[in-house]
């Protein structure tokens, strides 16, 4: 379903140009650095949500802390398309898949996962994700550092 296209004025962007610096910053804050007042910061919140632009707001762990050490790419080779659904339903079960996409190209399923080491990856690819039926095989990806991480810049 295609979404329509939303016009933003210029002081849209500066409410979410600050939000998507920091979600937790505080709205009052916001208000006087465009020099608007809060509540006019809040309804132009509520309508860019109702309007599907604001889709919610996040915090960003540092899953090194938590042991988490090995991010990697795993391109899916499916033995039917039709089989998409299926492996993607089971894809979502397991917790260390943070994105699944449905691609062109050589793989029908781009999957991103973070792991605790290389040991916790190969436990994953040949217990978890080459078991599932409708695989027919798989190409993995090690990040070695991540090198650019952004939003869309209005």
């Amino acid at each position: 379903m295609k979404n329509d296209i939303v016009k933003l004025d210029g002081i849209d962007k500066k409410i979410l140009k600050m939000l998507m610096e920091n979600s937790r910053r505080p709205i009052l804050e916001i208000a006087k650095n465009i020099g608007i007042s809060g509540a006019a910061i809040h309804q132009r919140l509520r309508k860019l949500e109702k309007q599907n632009l604001i889709i919610g707001s996040s915090i960003k762990v540092n899953t090194k802390i938590l042991g988490y050490t090995t991010m990697a790419f795993i391109g899916i080779f499916l033995d039917r398309a039709t089989n998409n659904k299926t492996v993607v339903n089971e894809l979502k079960e397991i917790k260390e898949i943070l994105e699944c996409h449905y691609t062109t190209g050589d793989w029908s399923v781009l999957a991103k996962l973070i792991c605790k080491d290389n040991e916790d990856l190969m436990e994953i690819l040949t217990k978890k994700i080459q078991t599932i039926k409708g695989v027919a095989r798989t190409e993995t990806y090690i990040s070695l550092e991540q090198q650019i991480n952004r939003q869309i810049t209005l």
